[in-house]
């Protein structure tokens, strides 16, 4: 799984934009004034061969009683808690401040790895005017410059070494013939009592509160002779009286489960609806290229009219899961399980669809011949063939000339014509187009 740094510091020390650098986005607005970012906000990011989740969070402080500094600091609290290694940030130009001591102190207690980091310290010495910060007692100073990504390479390595990620690469690659099912979903929407359902066993604590499972757990199970792996997406488990009040949803869980699936069930609640997170989840599932299945758990719980809006909003808010299959389904009364096994194995197996040159590039010329992409300047877009370029999700290289003129429109129409032809179901497909250059072009 990918190893996981949280950005912590007093706000207005530049944590938003070094997390924009590490990202290599602009998720997390900046602007020059403190207390902009208040939730703590997940990207990824890769350097090298490696590859990580980054948490950007609020200004924190830890004694903040009430108001929104609570919460923030609960929300920090969090990614703490999430957080492989803690990436310290601090103002080189300000100094060190009292605020300062008392997150180093919060940092000491838990006793996880940390990595100091002095930002804004471009064009300074790194010797006399970061001395001062060694008395945080975290030991030597990284001086970096989030705005220029001066120090940044250097930083994160300093921030990865502890993780031995090495070891990690060699480990045993995971038996092909066991399908690694991630049941995804925000809290209390039911993914432990169905896995205990399916288990015939209360194999997991299901309460109705949400954030009740703390950890993601992973459960064998065998159906019909196909081996499952199945892994309860949940949150953080609770390490002392510290994190009591927080909130027990741990997002970075259900990422690394979803990344290490072959098949995500994603579960929605039909009392509720889609919500946000519901979304965001969906989004990172889509992002990742995981095959899924779509299932409205407690639909017994729900009149006709809630039906029809549970319906509508997911036709609206996950248009983008269009080609996964829906299921409703109610986990305590065992009723629409059977057919979620069905659906699964069918995702699973589409996702790993193998499609041969001969028959992928006679799809693409009957397309062409059905219907050409439209003329971008004085050329229109010549596709000349295609081939597999990987699989889970599939992924088809076509090439040709003057490709950068195919619309979005286009490639939506060739992804309908290869989905049906290999019946792709559940699974999503990604179009690369790969541009012959001329080789007259500068005679």
């Amino acid at each position: 799984m990918k190893p996981v740094l949280a950005l912590v510091g007093r706000p207005n020390v530049g944590k938003s934009t070094l997390f924009n650098r590490l990202t290599k986005s602009r998720d997390a607005i900046v602007a020059d004034f403190a207390g902009l970012t208040r939730d703590r906000h997940y990207g990824n990011s890769k350097q090298g061969k490696h590859e990580f989740i980054v948490i950007d969070t609020g200004g924190f402080e830890p004694d903040a009683a009430s108001g929104i500094f609570k919460e923030m600091a609960k929300q920090t609290r969090q990614a703490v808690a999430e957080a492989d290694v803690v990436i310290f940030v601090v103002d080189a130009r300000e100094g060190i401040s009292a605020q300062d001591h008392e997150i180093a102190k919060y940092l000491r207690r838990l006793g996880k790895p940390c990595v100091l980091a002095a930002n804004k310290s471009e064009g300074m010495l790194a010797g006399a005017q970061l001395v001062e910060f060694f008395e945080l007692g975290f030991g030597p100073v990284h001086p970096v410059s989030a705005a220029h990504g001066q120090g940044i390479h250097a930083l994160v390595e300093l921030a990865l070494a502890p993780l031995h990620l090495k070891e990690l690469e060699d480990e045993e690659p995971q038996d092909p013939s066991v399908i690694k099912l991630a049941v995804a979903g925000r809290p209390n929407v039911g993914k432990s009592t169905l896995i205990n359902t399916w288990l015939g066993e209360e194999r997991l604590v299901a309460f109705d509160l949400p954030g009740t499972t703390r950890d993601a757990i992973s459960v064998p199970f065998e159906r019909n002779g196909q081996k499952f792996e199945l892994v309860d997406t949940a949150g953080l488990r609770r390490r002392g009286k510290v994190f009591e009040a927080i909130e027990k949803f741990s997002v970075v869980k259900t990422l690394q489960a979803i990344e290490s699936s072959n098949v995500v069930l994603l579960l929605i609640d039909a009392t509720q609806g889609v919500t946000d997170q519901d979304a965001h989840i969906a989004g990172y599932i889509l992002e990742n290229g995981r095959a899924v299945v779509l299932a409205v758990n407690k639909w017994d719980a729900v009149d006709d009219y809630q039906r029809e809006l549970v319906k509508r909003s997911i036709e609206t808010r996950l248009p983008f899961l269009k080609f996964a299959t829906m299921h409703l389904i109610s986990a305590t009364k065992r009723q629409g399980l059977g057919p979620l096994w069905a659906s699964i194995a069918q995702a699973y197996k589409a996702a790993n669809c193998k499609m041969t040159t001969p028959v992928l590039t006679r799809l693409l010329l009957e397309a062409v011949q059905f219907q050409s992409p439209k003329r971008g300047g004085m050329f229109r877009p010549k596709l000349r063939y295609a081939h597999q370029g990987g699989m889970n999700p599939p992924v088809i290289v076509i090439h040709g000339n003057s490709l950068e003129h195919v619309t979005d429109a286009y490639k939506r129409f060739l992804e309908g014509r290869f989905r049906k032809e290999f019946d792709l179901v559940g699974t999503p497909m990604r179009i690369e187009f790969k541009t012959s250059s001329n080789p007259y072009a500068d005679k």
